[in-house]
């Protein structure tokens, strides 16, 4: 009787799978960062190859359990959401790269800024879901704002190109340093110091560069969160896959950015592929109620998008390839 409210539902889903699933998120954290990562250090290209494909192994191993658990549409929808939210974390390396290049993040603290930068999306990703669940159940139509919006944000980044942010003018930076002491130079792994004004000569706290980087990849995610949440959601409305697909997808983007990050010019036409799966995704309802059918073949989705990502990931590296041979000359 103790444990009775295990076999309760929560959004849908037994309260055990939910807490099976925190379990291992945070025994993932606490294994990253009591154990390999316990000393702030540089993390070279190979560990990181083996922590991304550990991480991609359990978010698919996951997949797998949902599968057996929930049965093979919600194993496909699992899988297929994976593999769209990983594609779309990829895309975020390149703004996170900006970020630690424009504010000269050393790379032995890298990773603390994207450990604690991945605590946030958690956070904030439950949000954001648990509203857009609550507001799909209420307003099914939502369904075709989100395909809509995703067809228009996939048309635009096709032919509008990639256009790089500008950090040094964003409004949160400007905020940040009109309003607070901020210090130009490093200090360790701070995110606060405290120095004399340089007014007063009196003690205050100062924010570092690298708290600022933290406060520029939290919203660098929220904006990608506004592609990644109608995608997922225009692939599957369970809260359950929506949630775990995202955070298993996001929680190897530390890993993966270090190897990542040395050859982000060798997936030059990454976006344009990921351009083509969000028009794709939002298409999907659309194709449905074309057909008649009461919802687009969950095998057909995963392989069309796994299709399409795998496309535009071997061609840049092909097109790419004289460039490789070319820098190790």
């Amino acid at each position: 009787m103790e444990f009775a409210f295990l076999a309760g539902i929560w959004l849908g889903k037994p309260v055990w799978m939910w807490l099976a699933f925190v379990a291992i998120v945070l025994a993932l954290l606490v294994f990253d960062l009591g154990v390999l990562h316990k000393e702030n250090r540089e993390i070279g290209i190979r560990e990181s190859v083996l922590l991304s494909t550990l991480y991609i192994g359990l978010g698919l191993a996951f997949g797998g359990w949902v599968w057996w658990q929930l049965g093979p549409e919600p194993g496909l929808n699992y899988l297929t959401g994976f593999v769209v939210e990983k594609t779309l974390a990829l895309d975020n390396v390149f703004v996170i790269a900006l970020i630690f290049s424009f504010f000269a993040v050393p790379r032995q603290y890298q990773h603390r800024v994207l450990f604690w930068g991945i605590l946030g999306v958690i956070v904030l990703r439950a949000i954001m879901i648990g509203v857009g669940a609550t507001l799909v159940a209420q307003f099914s139509w939502l369904l075709y704002v989100f395909a809509a919006f995703l067809i228009i944000t996939g048309i635009k980044m096709l032919f509008m190109g990639d256009h790089q942010p500008e950090i040094g003018n964003n409004a949160v930076v400007r905020f940040l340093r009109k309003h607070f002491n901020v210090t130009e130079r490093h200090h360790g792994e701070a995110f606060f110091v405290r120095e004399p004004h340089p007014v007063s000569g009196k003690p205050a706290l100062f924010i570092t560069p690298l708290f600022m980087a933290l406060v520029m990849v939290e919203i660098a995610d929220v904006i990608f969160a506004v592609d990644s949440v109608p995608a997922i959601f225009a692939i599957t409305t369970d809260p359950f896959i929506v949630y775990t697909s995202n955070i298993f997808a996001i929680l190897g983007l530390r890993a993966l950015y270090f190897a990542l990050a040395a050859m982000i010019h060798r997936f030059r036409y990454l976006k344009p592929a990921l351009a083509i799966v969000l028009v794709f995704i939002g298409s999907k309802i659309f194709i449905a109620d074309l057909l008649g059918l009461e919802k687009f073949p969950a095998i057909l989705s995963l392989g069309i998008t796994f299709a399409i990502i795998a496309a535009g990931v071997i061609w840049s590296l092909v097109k790419t390839r004289d460039e490789a041979v070319e820098s190790k000359a």
